[in-house]
């Protein structure tokens, strides 16, 4: 007995050891890795103490000791607020329909473009594809609304000019079309960008694998299928787990910026709910309260995604 627990320190002891002596080897990395670290727990962490505000009648100017605690009277206000689900609705189709075109649409793209064989019109594409992610939002969704105007827009005078409608449609102006415009402009602006990942995953691709299945009389298609898609089914996953724990994170920029009064029904989602019955006004413990339940939900979804890719593909993030 007295043999194996002096073992066991000894095994114990040399493990210690050897982490101390990798930690010094390698303290230049750590070192540099310092500041990134401080960052996100200034800019991540640090504002996680804000999260109490939504178990108080926050009011600015009285200290944090001095405010009224009043328990989960937000959340409840919040929940018995039909409005509020009418806005989960559209953050989760907008999300869902965003998640699955942003996913196949990359994926695709960065296919097609890894066939092309001409390499002054393949980087000529990959540069024009995602420079759009380099424009802001304001720009993008100004081009957006012209295009789909009614006067002088370039999808209206197209249809127009083929016999398909017999006056202009007035696009911005159609609630049920909303979800369909703001997730064609996502992956019009993003495509290009998210393709890059999939890209050199791609070139990472031993290039005797494709020597051997063209000997074997595979065609470019079967080459796709039996050792592209293989071979980048890792990073697929990876963005896909990730893309689902950023579900309910749509952002409020597209649709505060292609949004008016007359598709509000359609276009208002969680985070544009906090910003106009939260902050505006300066409801500030109920538009926290919003925000708690949009991380919690992404937590979740993120941690069930990853169990259930991590139980079927043994691929995860964790």
């Amino acid at each position: 007995m007295k043999t194996i627990t002096a073992s066991a320190e000894n095994a114990y002891k040399k493990r210690k050891k050897s982490a101390w002596k990798e930690l010094k080897n390698q303290k230049y990395l750590y070192y540099m890795s310092i500041p990134f670290v401080l960052w996100v727990f200034v800019f991540q962490y640090l504002p996680l103490w804000g999260w109490t505000m939504a178990f108080q009648k926050y009011k600015p100017g009285v200290g944090f000791f001095e405010q009224k605690w009043v328990g989960f009277e937000h959340f409840r206000t919040l929940f018995g607020d039909e409005h509020f689900y009418q806005v989960l609705r559209n953050t989760l189709a907008m999300s869902f329909m965003g998640l699955i075109a942003g996913f196949i649409v990359p994926v695709v793209f960065a296919l097609l473009l890894n066939e092309v064989r001409v390499q002054a019109l393949k980087r000529f594409v990959q540069t024009v594809s995602y420079l759009p992610h380099f424009v802001s939002w304001v720009v993008a969704a100004g081009i957006v609304t012209k295009m789909l105007s009614t006067d002088g827009g370039v999808v209206n005078d197209i249809l127009l000019g083929l016999n398909l409608i017999d006056q202009p449609i007035q696009f911005m102006a159609q609630g049920h079309l909303f979800w369909g415009i703001v997730t064609s402009a996502d992956i019009w602006k993003e495509t290009g960008w998210n393709a890059i990942i999939y890209l050199a995953a791609i070139s990472g691709i031993g290039p005797e694998l494709y020597e051997a299945a063209r000997v074997d009389g595979a065609s470019r298609w079967r080459q796709i299928w039996h050792i592209t898609l293989p071979g980048i089914r890792p990073t697929m996953i990876v963005l896909l787990i990730m893309s689902i724990g950023h579900l309910l994170g749509t952002g409020f920029e597209k649709q505060f910026l292609l949004g008016n009064h007359l598709v509000i029904d359609y276009s208002e989602v969680l985070d544009l709910y906090a910003l106009n019955y939260g902050l505006a006004m300066g409801r500030y413990s109920f538009g926290t309260a919003i925000n708690i339940f949009n991380s919690v939900i992404s937590l979740v979804l993120l941690f069930a995604a990853n169990g259930i890719f991590k139980r079927f593909t043994n691929e995860s993030i964790m």
